[in-house]
């Protein structure tokens, strides 16, 4: 038996035509948050070294940075501050800071840890001083940095006699750190902008906490 296969040309009414077809593709700027911690030293771990609890956090988005939310201990609870933190940092596309890669966000994340509460979602960060370009005989401090460059914004200093009151939560100490990390977070929207300007900051990378999903089995 054999078959014969034929090729026809379609109907004008089965044809298929292809026309302009206009794709809208629309944007928006990155949602970046800016953000720094204050903390105190709570329990001896080992010899002379001592473990930290946060005291105090603060961000903006860096399009508004006159916009500063702040939570103290003393004030609020420390679950609450951080479930508050953590609802604006979901909300963000990147997270920034001065040095928060090595110090703020493991903070949090031990925070997190201690009160039974999920950890931080991997994020975009660009950190100020990880990710600033390679550089010899500069500080890389925020305080020094933000000298060296005439930033409009300063940095609130506290002495000794200060930090002993804000770890002692009295509403002077809460005041004063008040002050500093409201200050840190705008000095550190100044200080971002202008590293991008000059061209001395890294791309921003991809964090992550080093958890895991569930192992789950499928037969």
């Amino acid at each position: 038996m054999r078959f014969r296969i034929r090729a026809t040309a379609p109907k004008a009414s089965e044809s298929l035509r292809l026309g302009p077809c206009p794709i809208r593709v629309s944007s928006r700027p990155l949602r970046v948050l800016d953000f720094d911690i204050e903390n105190r030293p709570l329990s001896y771990l080992g010899s002379d070294f001592t473990t930290a609890e946060v005291t105090a956090m603060a961000w903006a988005w860096t399009d508004d940075p006159a916009n500063v939310t702040v939570y103290l201990l003393g004030e609020t609870e420390l679950p609450e501050i951080l479930q508050r933190f953590v609802m604006a940092y979901d909300q963000a596309d990147m997270v920034t800071g001065h040095y928060i890669k090595g110090h703020d966000l493991p903070m949090v994340n031990g925070a997190l840890m201690e009160f039974g509460m999920a950890p931080l979602n991997e994020k975009m960060v660009q950190d100020t001083k990880c990710d600033l370009l390679s550089a010899k005989g500069l500080s890389k401090s925020q305080e020094s940095l933000g000298a060296m460059l005439n930033l409009e914004s300063p940095k609130v200093t506290m002495n000794q006699a200060k930090w002993r009151s804000a770890n002692r939560l009295t509403s002077e100490g809460l005041a004063q750190v008040r002050e500093r990390v409201t200050g840190d977070v705008r000095q550190h929207i100044e200080l971002r902008a202008k590293l991008l300007a000059l061209g001395y900051l890294k791309p921003a990378r991809l964090w992550k906490s080093g958890t895991t999903q569930l192992e789950t089995y499928t037969p």
